[in-house]
């Protein structure tokens, strides 16, 4: 009796070609070389780098790139004829990687891509373009790394409607939270730690500002509510105005800060918004410690589903990327964001400031008669309820540190008691206030 054939021996190779040989890049290279057997089994076919491309050919990456071909222009990796899928990892949300993209999708290629601010800012462009040539693209590295929610969203959540998604979106940020956490480090200290650890850059914006999550977020929502993809609606406070008395305050009432994606959908339109939140102690997302993300979503059949795991670095990016070349060959692809882009809808903008909820808010004010006086005025002229008031005497950037929780009511009335306790000559610095989520 003959042996049965082998199930890669019918199907050609899949020639891959990859945009950008950076930490990622290497790490693509590195994981289609380590796992090529096993990866042609599950494809179904063998997938082959054919092509680099990147400024500079002669950089060390510590890893062999002899075997493949270097071409210094990115576009000859589209005009190419053994090129069936183009990997773009040059990043940036314009230029030469949205030139490359519209370049191969256009060209019939599949494109594959961990360009989160790209997709965010251009995705229903290109995924016009994908439709119009029935070629893939796909994105999976572009949200949570080696999480493979995107998948989960688009394929095995797709017959539920989602309430809502959130989570930490962002491991940068996550990282220094756990810092100050842990060891009562003050932000500035926590992210020196953060860039000599290299999990923050030289410039930390894209991340400590909430505009990386941001990105994510924007995806996320069109996957789970059938939107229009509106990174201008996102909004977002990040990390930096965080002081250790904040970690402490949150501890003490039974919750941890983390800076929190979220998204949901009701008859008023779609809120998204990313901002530091209090989180209760006994949620999962209270235990997600260090660099990695999390991401819960919550479906009116499946209930809730929570994905945790590393959101960036060379390996688990990589595992992301080859997840998606090896969708391509077994031609397994669908719509970008689960249905064609004329079936999504465009929400309306939710008005944030009409969420209700309770919110922690910490000033640093002079130490001087009246001032407690000044602050609750501020918030019961805004017709802010306070539930409980702290001053425990600490000092910070020359001032008492005051904390306190309200009841739950409207987030504008919580902006417009701080926007008059900011304008007082006895507040020091900027107020930090957070939502206190019940989740």
């Amino acid at each position: 009796m003959s042996p049965l054939p082998s199930p890669t021996a019918s199907r050609p190779p899949l020639r891959v070609a990859l945009a950008g040989i950076g930490v990622v890049g290497c790490g693509v290279v590195r994981l289609l070389e380590a796992n090529r057997e096993l990866i042609a089994r599950r494809a179904g076919r063998a997938i082959e780098i054919v092509a680099l491309s990147a400024r500079d050919r002669h950089k060390d990456r510590g890893v062999d790139l002899s075997a493949y071909r270097w071409e210094d222009d990115m576009g000859a990796l589209v005009t190419a004829d053994d090129v069936d899928v183009v990997v773009e990892m040059v990043g940036g949300a314009d230029g030469p990687a949205l030139t490359l993209a519209r370049a191969a999708l256009g060209a019939g290629k599949a494109l594959v891509t961990a360009n989160k601010a790209m997709i965010a800012h251009h995705g229903l462009d290109l995924a016009r373009l994908a439709e119009a040539r029935d070629t893939p693209l796909k994105y999976e590295a572009a949200v949570a790394g080696g999480i493979p929610v995107i998948k989960a969203l688009r394929e095995g959540a797709s017959a539920n409607q989602i309430a809502r998604v959130y989570g930490i979106l962002n491991g940068t940020c996550n990282y220094i939270l756990t810092l100050m956490e842990r060891e009562r480090a003050s932000f500035a200290d926590a992210l020196a730690a953060a860039q000599a650890e290299g999990y923050a850059e030289a410039d930390p914006t894209f991340d400590v500002d909430g505009i990386d999550a941001a990105h994510k977020l924007s995806i996320l929502a069109a996957l789970c509510f059938g939107t229009k993809l509106d990174i201008g609606a996102v909004t977002a406070t990040g990390i930096r105005g965080l002081i250790a008395a904040d970690i402490r305050e949150a501890e003490a009432l039974g919750h941890r800060v983390r800076l929190i994606g979220m998204a949901e959908r009701d008859e008023t339109g779609l809120y998204q918004h990313v901002q530091p939140c209090l989180v209760p102690a006994d949620h999962p997302l209270a235990y997600v410690p260090g660099a990695l993300n999390a991401v819960v979503a919550e479906g009116n059949f499946v209930g809730r589903l929570f994905f945790e795991g590393a959101g960036a670095g060379a390996g688990p990016t990589a595992s992301a990327i080859v997840a998606d070349i090896i969708d391509i060959a077994r031609d397994e692809y669908g719509p970008a964001f689960a249905m064609p882009v004329d079936a999504l809808d465009r929400a309306a903008t939710a008005d944030a400031g009409a969420r209700v909820g309770k919110h922690y808010v910490r000033l640093v004010v002079e130490d001087r008669i009246g001032v407690l006086a000044e602050i609750a005025t501020a918030m019961r002229d805004a017709g802010v309820s306070i539930e409980s008031f702290i001053q425990r005497g600490d000092d910070a950037d020359g001032g008492v540190v005051i904390a306190l929780v309200t009841h739950a009511g409207p987030a504008s009335a919580i902006h417009a008691a701080l926007a008059t306790l900011s304008a007082s000559d006895h507040v020091v610095g900027t107020p930090m206030h957070m939502p206190i989520l019940a989740l």
